[in-house]
């Protein structure tokens, strides 16, 4: 569970940077970086790390740099 501090400020680097609500995009289950749909991920640490940044799997794989051959 985070802060709401800590929301508070996920929520300002998101509208920052992307230009998009974090809380609004993961409301209706969105990508706050492409605005795509969120809601098929290749495991559960991606599961994870999209109730951290709000990034679906392909925004996900683009910022860690996922080589293409390791993709299922």
């Amino acid at each position: 569970m985070k802060s709401e501090r800590m929301i508070a400020e996920l929520e300002n680097i998101s509208l920052d940077i992307f230009g998009r609500s974090r809380t609004l995009a993961m409301a209706g289950r969105a990508c706050v970086c492409c605005g795509k749909r969120a809601d098929s991920f290749r495991d559960e640490l991606s599961v994870k790390e999209y109730g951290i940044s709000g990034m679906c799997q392909e925004c996900q794989d683009s910022v860690f740099n996922v080589p293409d051959e390791e993709l299922p």
